[in-house]
């Protein structure tokens, strides 16, 4: 995917790390404006048009849950990733409630978090802003999300329940990356516990079940983070 002239808004407090890390991304044809605090922060949100944000949660005079709330209420489309050393539940929960699209826990490898900025931009063009496509093809399944029918080939269709249905379209908005936990019992279950998350794993396992047919469509269990959706023919 082609980098050049994508605007990067970066936001950490760190001088020495926010300049390697912007010098890392300009290497990588990323036009990046570098801000030290949550405040000049968004008054660089402001003034500029930004194709993604990398937010660091720790921050003095404003945080960055703070300020991804404010960049939302501006814009609620622009993705963002948070940076922090803060590794609680809580905390990455929080972040995907303040809108984030990743979160990645410091230190962290550079070529990691290049993948994941270029993975975000990619499904951003790929689907309309306000992830309103219904229709997939996983496959040789079509799945349409609208009417919750996945049809394998030209056989009948199966009605999937709305949450398989909106599990599903979650997975294939995010094919052959990761989809995190967290993300998906935000957005479907609204909430994360231990019972909704015993509840996901088994709406997987129908998922699995239903997808078995086609070889080349798998979805994968990333341990401690999340699903990937892998679709052979397609992936990297």
């Amino acid at each position: 995917m082609e980098a050049v002239n994508k605007k990067i808004l970066l936001v950490e407090d760190d001088p020495n790390f926010g300049i390697v890390l912007k010098d890392y991304l300009a290497l990588n044809n990323f036009d990046v404006v570098l801000a030290k605090n949550g405040m000049e922060g968004f008054e660089k949100f402001r003034k500029e048009n930004f194709d993604l944000c990398i937010l660091d949660v720790m921050m003095p005079y404003k945080d960055g849950f703070t300020l991804a709330k404010e960049i939302r209420e501006k814009n609620k489309h622009v993705p963002i990733i948070f940076l922090t050393a803060k590794t609680m539940k809580e905390d990455v929960l929080k972040g995907y409630k303040a809108g984030a699209d990743d979160y990645l826990n410091k230190p962290f490898d550079s070529e990691v978090l290049l993948f994941k900025i270029k993975a975000i931009l990619q499904r951003k063009v790929n689907s309309s802003p306000d992830n309103n496509q219904f229709e997939f093809q996983i496959g040789k399944f079509h799945l349409n999300s609208k009417l919750r029918f996945l049809t394998f080939e030209k056989e009948e269709p199966i009605k999937l329940s709305p949450k398989e249905n909106e599990l599903l379209r979650l997975l294939a908005l995010h094919e052959n990356d990761l989809m995190p936990r967290e993300l998906a019992l935000t957005k479907i279950w609204r909430d994360d516990n231990y019972f909704t998350s015993r509840s996901m794993d088994v709406y997987i396992a129908k998922l699995r079940k239903y997808l078995k047919r086609d070889e080349e469509v798998e979805i994968l269990n990333i341990h401690g983070e999340g699903f990937r959706l892998v679709i052979k023919s397609r992936a990297e």
